[in-house]
C-alpha cells in the first residue's frame, strides 16, 4: 500500500470500530447472563486453575476530562470507606466459591484511582485478598498510579502489598494540554514516582501517553516522549484519546475545536511511534512499547501475547474475575458484568450475592472469531493451519471468510503469505478496522465507538 494514502485512510476509515478488549465487545452482552449464571462457572473451574484478579476503585479524588473510566469524583473519604468494605464483602463470595481449587497468577488494581486510597487501606486490601485466596509464589500485581496522590507512605504501602509493576499515567506534560484536560503533573512529579517504585525494587514500569488531546501538536508530542524517555520506562503505551462526549458527559468540557482532525491523530501516533521504535524500545500490539527483555515484548515475540479489558498482556490465564462494580470477569464459557452503579453494586454484595447484571455465553462461532481477532491484534497474522486445526469445521467456515476478505480487500490490508494471512507492516495502524471484518455483531449493531486510529 502506498505510504501516502495512509493518512487519507485515516481520516475516514473506522469511525466505529471497538479496541477489541474482548470478543463479543461489552455492547452486545445482555441480561441473560446473570448472578445465577456466573455461580455456576465459578463452581465449575477445576482443580489447579490459576486464575487473575481485577479490582475496581470508582473514586477519584479529582475527575480528568479526558477519562472514560468508570468513575466518580469525591472530596470525602468516607465513600471509599463504605466501598471497601463492600468489595470486601464481593471478595469472600467469591473466594468461597472457588477455595480450594484455584491459585492466583496475577492481580490488577484498576479505576478510577487505586492511589487514592489510604495506606493503610491499601494494605489491608492486600493482606485480605491473600487470606482469601490461594496464591502462586510469584503472583504480578500491577497497580495503575496517579503521580498526584502519592507521597511516601503511599510508596510503602505499594511495595508491601508486593507490587511487581507500576502504570503511571502520564498523557502529555505540555502545561496547555494538561490545563484542557484537567490533569496538571509536573515531570518533576511524574519522575518522583518512578524513582520511588524503582527504589523499591519494583519490576516493571510503564507509561500511559496519549495522542489526539486537545491542543496538542507534534511538536509538543515529540517533547512529552523525549521526556517520559528520559525516565527509562519498561513499557510504554500509546493510546489514542477517545472523545465519547456521549457516554462520559464530562468530555463535553472539551472543546471538540480543540482538537486535531484524524489526520493529524494519525500524524502525531507514527511520530510518537517513531520516537519509541529509535530509542530501541519493540513494538507491540498496535499501541504498546517495551523494552526488548520486558516480559511483554519477550511475550509479542513468542507468539504468546494476549488481549484483556487492560489492553496487551502477557497473563495467559483463562479464567480473569472481575471485582467491583462495572468488572467483567472472563470464564472460558463466556463473560458477565457487575452491577456499575456503585450503590446498588454495594447492596447487592453487602446481602452477600453476586452483583452480575448482564454478559454473554460463548457459542463456537463467537470464539472462532474472538481468537482470529485477538491473533490479528496481537499478532497481526494467524494461521490457517491452526485455525482449523483448533477448531475444525467452524474454523474451516471462517477460513473462506478470511480468503475473501483478503482478495477482495480494495486497501490490500490483509495478504495471504503461505498458510498465514498477514496484517502488512505499513497496515498495522489499521489493525482495528481489519479485526472488524471479523465481527459478526458489529453491522447489527447500534454502540457508537470512538475512531480507529
Amino acid at each position: 500500500m502506498d505510504h501516502d494514502m495512509r493518512p487519507e485512510l485515516a481520516a475516514r476509515l473506522g469511525e466505529n470500530v471497538p479496541r477489541y478488549t474482548s470478543y463479543p465487545t461489552a455492547p452486545h452482552f445482555h441480561p441473560g447472563v446473570d448472578a445465577a449464571v456466573q455461580k455456576g462457572w465459578l463452581e465449575a473451574l477445576e482443580g489447579g486453575d490459576e486464575i487473575s484478579l481485577y479490582l475496581h476503585i470508582p473514586y477519584c479524588d479529582r475527575l480528568c476530562w479526558f477519562c472514560a473510566c468508570h468513575t466518580k469524583q469525591t472530596r470525602h473519604y468516607e465513600p471509599v470507606t463504605a466501598y471497601l468494605r463492600s468489595l470486601r464483602a464481593e471478595i469472600a463470595t467469591v473466594a468461597a466459591l472457588v477455595s480450594g481449587k484455584v491459585f492466583v497468577r496475577a492481580i490488577h488494581l484498576g479505576g478510577g484511582s487505586p492511589t487514592m486510597l489510604k495506606p493503610e487501606d491499601m494494605v489491608a486490601l492486600g493482606a485480605f485478598l491473600r487470606d482469601s485466596f490461594d496464591f502462586v509464589a510469584n503472583t504480578r500485581v500491577s497497580i495503575e498510579i496517579d503521580p498526584n496522590d502519592m507521597d511516601e507512605a503511599r510508596l510503602n504501602a505499594l511495595a508491601e502489598i508486593g507490587m511487581t509493576r507500576a502504570s503511571l499515567g502520564v498523557q502529555d506534560f505540555d502545561p496547555k494540554v494538561q490545563k484542557a484536560i484537567n490533569r496538571e503533573q509536573s515531570f518533576l512529579q511524574t519522575k518522583a514516582v518512578v524513582d520511588g517504585v524503582r527504589s523499591r525494587d519494583v519490576e516493571s514500569v510503564n507509561l500511559d501517553l496519549l495522542y489526539g488531546l486537545p491542543h496538542q501538536t507534534r511538536e509538543s508530542l515529540c517533547s512529552t516522549v523525549a521526556q517520559a524517555l528520559t525516565l527509562e520506562p519498561d513499557r510504554m503505551a500509546l493510546f489514542g484519546y477517545a472523545h465519547v462526549p456521549w457516554f462520559k458527559k464530562h468530555q463535553a468540557m472539551i472543546d471538540e475545536a480543540w482538537l486535531p482532525d484524524s489526520a493529524e491523530r494519525f500524524a502525531q501516533s507514527q511520530l510518537a511511534a517513531g520516537l519509541m521504535l529509535e530509542a530501541g524500545y519493540e513494538a507491540v500490539g498496535f499501541d504498546h512499547f517495551a523494552k526488548p527483555g520486558d516480559a511483554l515484548a519477550v511475550a509479542a515475540r513468542a507468539g504468546t501475547l494476549h488481549r484483556n479489558f487492560q489492553g496487551y498482556t502477557e497473563d495467559g490465564c483463562e479464567t480473569l474475575i472481575g471485582l467491583g462494580p462495572s468488572s467483567i470477569s472472563r470464564f472460558r464459557q463466556g463473560y458477565a458484568q457487575n452491577m456499575p452503579v456503585t450503590a446498588e453494586y454495594e447492596r447487592r454484595v453487602d446481602a452477600g450475592d453476586l452483583a452480575i447484571v448482564r454478559g454473554i455465553e460463548l457459542s463456537e462461532d463467537d470464539r472462532v472469531r474472538g481468537w482470529i481477532i485477538e491473533r490479528l491484534m496481537c499478532d497481526f497474522a494467524f494461521s490457517a493451519i491452526d485455525l482449523v486445526e483448533r477448531f475444525g469445521d467452524a474454523g474451516q467456515k471462517l477460513l473462506l471468510k478470511a480468503s475473501s476478505t483478503a482478495l477482495h480487500d480494495p486497501q490490500g490490508f490483509l495478504e495471504l503469505q503461505g498458510d498465514s494471512f498477514v496484517v502488512l507492516a505499513e497496515s498495522r495502524p489499521f489493525v482495528r478496522s481489519i479485526a472488524a471484518k471479523f465481527d459478526k455483531y458489529l453491522e447489527s449493531g447500534t454502540a457508537r465507538h470512538s475512531v480507529a486510529v
